[in-house]
């Protein structure tokens, strides 16, 4: 019994990237490769899912003082402004 369902999809650009791995033999099919490419899409949401945590941690685990919602705008108009600057300059 099957545990899917049929969908149709438009790939658009990307058609000719699934018709080129069904000419070199690399899939037997369209749907071997759609999922394939959801094999690679959910490792790649992991991968940065766990970098997110760990950053999250780090932030957390800072020891440094936090900084005021107006400290942080000023370092960013400090920022703003200095880009301004170079871009003024062609830098």
């Amino acid at each position: 019994m099957r545990t899917s369902k049929p969908i149709t999809v438009t790939l658009g650009k990307q058609q000719g990237s699934l018709d080129a791995r069904l000419a070199s033999g690399s899939y037997e099919s369209a749907s071997e490769v759609m999922r394939a490419a959801l094999r690679a899409l959910d490792r790649e949401e992991d991968a940065i899912n766990a970098v997110m945590r760990i950053k999250i941690r780090e932030a957390l685990d800072d020891p440094r003082p936090d900084l005021s919602a107006e400290e942080v705008s000023e370092h960013f108009e400090r920022m703003h402004k200095d880009r301004m600057k170079a871009s003024d300059r062609g830098l």
